[in-house]
């Protein structure tokens, strides 16, 4: 398997999204999973953001990163797509995010639902409008070779039956889930049995754990978590993280793990990689670098 990290590990510390590839270069990781921006915005041009832009040269990007020894493992396009402006706004963002990962050399897109209950919408009006949303996703991801993921995070996408209708929307191989380990449990499921059902679609993870103090206030009671405040391993999850990473290791899986957590300028997210990197040799799971 792959170690990668999502770049939001460093929002809060003035980040450009270079100072995070120069992170991952001193830490022998080399993938790496940003948010993508639609559009301009000078707290990411003065570089105290650590995601990329859709303005920026995807080819020109994707030759700096090589200088790190660091690829893309996904590009972030989850703007939720079962609200009302799923079809205006989320839509068309990760229709332009295909082609651009396409040209950055990235070959998975994450996409997801809201954390709530759509307003104004039935469950079932918003199943119909997310189905027209990935019919057309997965076309154009199909035209381009790329995999849209769809990123346990939401009101739908955490509940095991309507995250199993989501990935139904399309028959194709290119249409498969983004496992959250932290996501699924902060919303009162067992990660180690969202894993299990749904091992024949994982593609990529996003290994989260979930501090006691975050458990007992919002287990079962929220859907996603932002920015964990905890280090992989740490937490109530670790031993969850362990099992899947057991399963996941039987079924073959070879894509990437990346780390979510609040980077705080490096130390949360450093100790996080030692405790994946311990726990993947304890598991007999090689890392993969290239």
């Amino acid at each position: 398997m792959k170690i990668g990290f999502h770049t939001d590990a460093f929002n809060s510390f003035a980040f450009s999204f270079e100072k995070a590839l120069a992170w991952a270069q001193r830490n022998d990781v080399h993938f790496i999973e940003p948010g993508l921006i639609d559009g301009a915005c000078w707290i990411h041009g003065l570089g105290y953001f650590p995601h990329v832009a859709l303005y920026q040269d995807p080819a020109l990007l994707r030759q700096k990163m090589a200088k790190y020894g660091v690829r893309f493992s996904q590009v972030d396009a989850a703007y939720p797509l079962s609200g009302k402006d799923g079809p205006s706004i989320g839509l068309p963002y990760v229709l332009k995010s295909i082609p651009w990962a396409a040209h950055a050399g990235c070959d998975h897109v994450a996409t997801t639902d809201g954390l709530h209950a759509p307003e104004g919408l039935s469950d079932d009006q918003a199943m119909v409008m997310m189905q027209r949303c990935y019919e057309q996703i997965v076309r154009t991801a199909e035209a381009y070779g790329v995999t849209a993921t769809i990123e346990v995070h939401g009101y739908f996408t955490t509940d095991p039956d309507k995250a199993e209708a989501m990935l139904g929307f399309v028959d194709s191989p290119n249409l498969r889930m983004n496992f959250d380990t932290g996501n699924s449990f902060i919303a009162g499921q067992d990660p180690v049995e969202f894993c299990r059902r749904f091992i024949h679609k994982i593609d990529h993870v996003h290994v989260k754990d979930v501090s006691p103090s975050l458990a007992e206030s919002l287990r079962g009671k929220d859907t996603g978590i932002a920015i964990s405040h905890c280090a992989i391993g740490d937490g109530v999850n670790a031993d969850n993280i362990r099992q899947c990473l057991e399963m996941l290791r039987d079924h073959g899986f070879d894509g990437v793990l990346s780390m979510e957590c609040e980077g705080q300028g490096g130390p949360l997210i450093e100790k996080s990689l030692a405790w994946l990197r311990r726990t993947m040799q304890e598991l007999h799971i090689p890392e993969e670098k290239e």
